[in-house]
């Protein structure tokens, strides 16, 4: 890791131990991902922003929890024109499973990413996804060897960074489609400025994301200013009226 352990906040340290405490899947899964840079691509030449929204019970940097369908939320953003889906599978802090995972992903026909920590081989055979989430500051030098297995499974990987040395190993691992998460994991602090210092690194034909703290369609605006390909919006859609929230960030672009 690019930082020992006890740099970590609280939160985020139980999140990891519970992770490396989890199994894996009863067999190994083999994956018919549908392809997530086409669906950008496709909001793109349809005058969307590409939003992968987020089905987001709750987490440890939000309050309270929202307990709807996870389907009827899903089918709500996709029909406020998300390119994508994120279904937060960690049970213990997300209040997410891998059934809502799966009950989504039959659900609807867009690329669905797995949040979650996956830290072993072993646990990405724990449900079928198209994309799946491996966050290059907890999985260390394993991250080529998972990246990988995971893509042997026929998974799409987006692979998290948060500063340059984090995207440099991830680059070196062969990562095609990045996240660069806007929140210190250490500190659990946002700062968009992370983003913009991060972005120009990225080499041009990754597909970029940026991840977390884009609240308003003034965030949205200034991330796609920066290079996101696409935007990771979770707490701000969640919190109201999921459809028209979803709609506010994919219209950001040509709304006043």
């Amino acid at each position: 890791m690019d930082a020992s352990e006890d740099e970590l906040a609280p939160e985020v340290r139980s999140i990891l131990a519970a992770a490396r405490d989890r199994s894996g899947g009863k067999s190994r899964v083999s994956v018919d991902a549908r392809s997530f840079p086409d669906a950008v691509d496709a909001a793109e030449a349809d005058g969307r922003v590409p939003v992968v929204a987020e089905v987001k019970p709750t987490s440890p940097t939000t309050e309270g929890t929202r307990g709807d369908d996870p389907v009827e939320l899903a089918r709500k953003m996709v029909g406020g024109g998300a390119t994508a889906l994120s279904v937060l599978t960690e049970p213990d802090h997300f209040g997410g499973s891998t059934e809502n995972l799966r009950r989504v992903r039959e659900a609807v026909d867009v690329p669905v990413l797995r949040k979650d920590f996956v830290v072993s081989e072993a646990q990405l055979d724990a449900v079928e996804a198209d994309l799946v989430l491996l966050i290059a500051r907890f999985v260390g030098d394993d991250l080529p060897d998972l990246l990988s297995a995971a893509r042997e499974r026929g998974f799409q990987v987006l692979v998290e960074v948060h500063d340059r040395a984090e995207l440099d190993r991830a680059v070196e691992a062969g990562a095609d489609i990045i996240g660069v998460n806007n929140r210190d994991l250490a500190k659990l602090e946002v700062d968009l400025e992370t983003f913009e210092r991060v972005a120009p690194h990225v080499p041009d034909d990754a597909t970029l994301l940026a991840e977390s703290g884009v609240s308003s369609v003034e965030d949205a605006r200034r991330m796609r200013a920066a290079g996101a390909d696409a935007l990771l919006v979770g707490t701000a859609i969640m919190d109201g009226d999921v459809r028209a929230n979803t709609e506010r960030f994919t219209t950001a672009e040509t709304s006043e």
